[in-house]
């Protein structure tokens, strides 16, 4: 419902646009989306974002198998996959770009979360070896690793007034971000304004991850 939604207004303006719906969970259901992407765009691709996630918020020695195997075939197999496949159509295009949507618990530690934490890493990771890999197909890879954005997944702990004095006490712009602070970064990545960056992890995060200890010591 909310991709048609999505797809209505890109129409109404004017766009050519098209939409699948994917398990990303499921192999044999990406591997179909990326066939009927190569056919949809003649065996070529410009722009793969990877912005797919889940997280179960847990102290480490709580989490069992089961919420390790949620985040690992959420978070990370799909996005690894998904390059594998659209590999040969983003070096049919000639200028390829790859986008993993990470997050700053992939850079920074958090409280809890250990597992989501390790799955973003690993993608940050995964833009850095892929864009020297690659480079050599014309195929840049960055990440985007946003902090709290006003998205449903973060709505819960906006909501929570204790953690939005903690948080946004820990950044400097002191606030969450919006959608289209993210979105705008992400697009700049896939220009060719963009061209000479690539196996980068960019914060999206008010300040967050730069901020280190404040004291003000007492007159």
């Amino acid at each position: 419902m909310f991709a048609n939604k999505s797809l209505s207004e890109w129409e109404k303006k004017g766009f050519k646009v098209s939409g699948s719906v994917c398990d990303v969970t499921s192999r044999p259901e990406r591997e179909t989306l990326m066939q009927t992407v190569s056919s949809l765009f003649n065996g070529k691709l410009d722009i793969f974002v990877n912005n797919v996630g889940g997280v179960r918020p847990k102290p480490t020695t709580e989490y069992d198998a089961d919420d390790f195997d949620f985040h690992i075939a959420t978070n990370l197999e799909p996005a690894f996959h998904f390059c594998q496949l659209s590999h040969p159509l983003l070096k049919a295009s000639g200028y390829g770009s790859i986008v993993f949507i990470s997050s700053v618990a992939g850079v920074v530690s958090l409280e809890c979360g250990s597992i989501y934490s390790l799955t973003k890493g690993a993608l940050n990771q995964l833009a850095r070896n892929l864009a020297c890999e690659w480079a050599k197909d014309g195929i840049r890879a960055n990440a985007v690793a946003p902090s709290a954005i006003k998205t449903p997944l973060s709505q819960q702990y906006l909501d929570d007034v204790s953690f939005k004095e903690e948080f946004f006490g820990r950044t400097p712009l002191g606030r969450a971000g919006e959608p289209n602070e993210v979105a705008s970064l992400v697009v700049f990545l896939c220009l060719p304004a963009a061209s000479y960056i690539t196996g980068q992890t960019i914060c999206v995060d008010g300040g967050l991850t730069v901020n280190g200890f404040s004291y003000q010591p007492h007159a």
